[in-house]
C-alpha cells in the first residue's frame, strides 16, 4: 500500500460521518460500511496488505474471536471524528465515538500496513491496547501487542522518501480502490479455481479408480460356478483326501483330470463347505455389483458437477460454498458416513451424492429441518438443519444453488422444490412426495469450458 494512496483514503474517508457496520469477512480482512452504504475493504496479510471498495460481501464464516466481538460493539453504529495517517508512515488511524458508550469515549483502530508488523489494532484514549487481530508477546517483539498493554510506537521511517517526492494527485481514490478490487479478486478466484478443481479432481480420479478395479459380473457368476464344482467335486472324493494332502487330482464331472488346491487349516470334513461359501460369496457379489457400480459412478457424477460448478464460480463465496474448509474437520468430529456436509452462514447443508445417500439423510432428517430437490429433474436431496430456527432468505437461495450445482452441469433455468421433512413423504427408494411447498427459481449459467 502506498503512502499516497492511504493518505487520500483517509482524506476520503473523513468525508464520512459515521461507521454502519464493522466486521471480519475472511480470516485477514475487515470490512467497514460508513454511512450505511460505502464498503471499505482492509486486507492485513502480512506483507501484502491493502484497502480496496466493493459492494458489501457476506463473510465466508462466522468470526467470533475477542477482536470481531469488540470491532462490532466499539465500531459499529460509532462517530466517526477523524481519520488521519501517523508519523507519515503506512499507519491508518480511525478515530470513533462508539455510539454504545455510556461517557464520552473514544476508541481508534490502528490498521497498521508494515510489512512483517501489519496487523489491526483497538486502542483506548491511553494508547492501550483493547484488542488485536494479532497478538505479539515478548518473545517475538520488543513491541508488545496485547489487552491491557500500553502500545509502543513503531521506530520511525521516512517512507515518503521511497516513492516518489511529489507523487501526482489521486484525483479519485473510489475509483482506484474499486479497481483494486476486481483485479485481486480476479487474481484470487483464480487461485482458488485452481486449489477446489485440484481436491475435487482428486476425488472423481480415485472413484474412476474404484470403478476400473470392479470385477465383471459375468468374471464372478464363473468364479461362482467354479467354486461350486470343487465344493461337489470334494464330496465326492472325500473318502481319499488325508488330513495333511495339500492337492487333490480328480476328474471332473465331464472326465477331465483336474487338480485342485485344498484349503490350509480347514478339517477335511469341511472342505467341501469352504468352496460352497465361496461360490455363494461370488454369487451374492455378481447380483450385487450393478449397485455398488451406481453407487460409485453417481458419486463421480456428483462431483463432475461440483468441479463444473467450480468452473462457472464468479466470485470466492461461490467456491466456498462448493468447496468448504470446515467440512473435512467437522465431517470428522460429526463422524458423517453418508453425504456431503457443507456449511452456509454457519448452517448444516447435507448432500446426497447418490440413491443411498438420498435415502439416509431422508431418513435422518429430523421433522422441522428443510428439505430440498430441483424439480421435474433426478439429483442430489439437500437437507438443511434448522433446530426449528426461521432460516434467512440467502440460506435457502445459497443452498437451492447448490442444489442445481450438485444435480446437473448443464445451463438452464431450474425450480428447487423445498418444504419442512415432516410434509415430505418417501414412496419408494429415494422418491418421495411432497406438500406445503415453495419454490426458489435458480439461473445455472454456463461458458465453455476448454480443456
Amino acid at each position: 500500500m502506498k503512502l499516497a494512496e492511504l493518505h487520500a483514503v483517509a482524506q476520503r474517508l473523513n468525508d464520512f460521518t459515521f461507521i454502519s457496520r464493522a466486521r471480519r469477512v475472511e480470516d485477514n480482512t475487515i470490512e467497514i460500511t460508513f454511512d450505511k452504504h460505502e464498503s471499505y475493504f482492509f486486507n492485513m496479510t502480512r506483507g501484502h496488505s491493502f484497502v480496496y471498495k466493493a459492494p458489501s460481501q457476506r463473510p465466508l464464516q462466522d468470526y467470533n474471536a475477542p477482536f470481531d466481538t469488540l470491532l462490532h460493539s466499539l465500531l459499529s453504529t460509532g462517530r466517526v471524528l477523524e481519520v488521519s495517517v501517523a508519523d507519515n508512515d503506512r499507519i491508518l488511524r480511525i478515530k470513533v465515538a462508539p455510539k454504545s458508550a455510556y461517557k464520552d469515549r473514544v476508541v481508534t483502530l490502528q490498521l497498521e500496513f508494515t510489512g512483517k508488523n501489519t496487523n489491526a489494532i483497538l486502542l483506548d484514549e491511553d494508547e492501550t491496547v483493547i484488542e488485536a487481530l494479532r497478538h505479539i508477546d515478548a518473545q517475538s517483539s520488543y513491541r508488545v501487542v496485547r489487552p491491557g498493554v500500553e502500545l509502543l510506537p513503531l521506530p520511525k521511517r521516512d517512507i515518503a522518501h521511497l516513492e516518489k517526492t511529489n507523487p501526482s494527485p489521486i484525483e479519485n481514490i473510489d475509483l482506484l480502490l474499486e479497481e483494486k478490487f476486481h483485479q485481486i479478486q480476479q487474481q484470487r478466484l483464480a487461485q482458488m479455481k485452481q486449489q477446489k478443481l485440484s481436491l475435487t479432481k482428486k476425488k472423481i480420479k480415485k472413484l474412476h479408480q474404484e470403478l476400473s478395479k470392479l470385477p465383471d459380473e459375468n468374471a464372478l457368476e464363473a468364479q461362482a460356478q467354479t467354486y461350486q464344482t470343487y465344493g461337489n467335486l470334494i464330496l465326492a472324493n472325500l473318502y481319499q483326501i488325508k488330513p495333511y494332502d495339500t492337492t487333490l487330482k480328480t476328474y471332473d464331472f465331464e472326465g477331465n483330470e483336474v487338480t485342485l488346491t485344498l484349503p490350509k487349516d480347514v478339517k477335511v470334513s469341511r472342505m467341501g463347505d469352504y468352496f460352497f461359501s465361496l461360490a455363494k460369496r461370488a454369487k451374492n457379489k455378481a447380483k450385487n455389483i450393478h449397485i455398488e457400480k451406481e453407487n460409485l459412478q453417481s458419486k463421480k457424477s456428483f462431483y463432475e458437477n461440483v468441479a463444473y460448478a467450480i468452473e462457472q464460480a464468479k466470485e470466492p463465496y461461490e467456491l466456498e460454498l462448493l468447496v468448504p474448509k470446515r467440512g473435512k474437520s467437522q465431517r470428522k468430529k460429526e463422524k458423517m458416513r453418508e453425504g456431503e456436509l457443507f456449511w452456509i452462514e454457519d448452517y448444516k447443508v447435507l448432500v446426497g451424492r447418490n440413491t443411498k445417500e438420498n435415502q439416509a439423510l431422508l431418513k435422518a432428517a429430523k421433522s422441522n429441518d428443510i428439505w430440498m430437490h430441483t424439480r421435474e429433474i433426478p439429483g442430489s436431496h439437500v437437507i438443511i438443519r434448522t433446530d426449528k430456527q426461521n432460516l434467512p432468505e440467502s440460506v435457502l437461495n445459497a443452498a437451492a444453488k447448490l442444489c442445481v450445482d450438485f444435480s446437473t452441469d448443464q445451463p438452464g433455468n431450474y425450480l428447487v422444490d423445498y418444504t419442512k421433512r415432516k410434509f415430505v413423504k418417501i414412496q419408494e427408494g429415494s422418491h418421495v412426495e411432497y406438500d406445503k411447498y415453495q419454490t426458489i427459481p435458480v439461473l445455472k449459467e454456463g461458458v465453455e469450458i476448454r480443456l
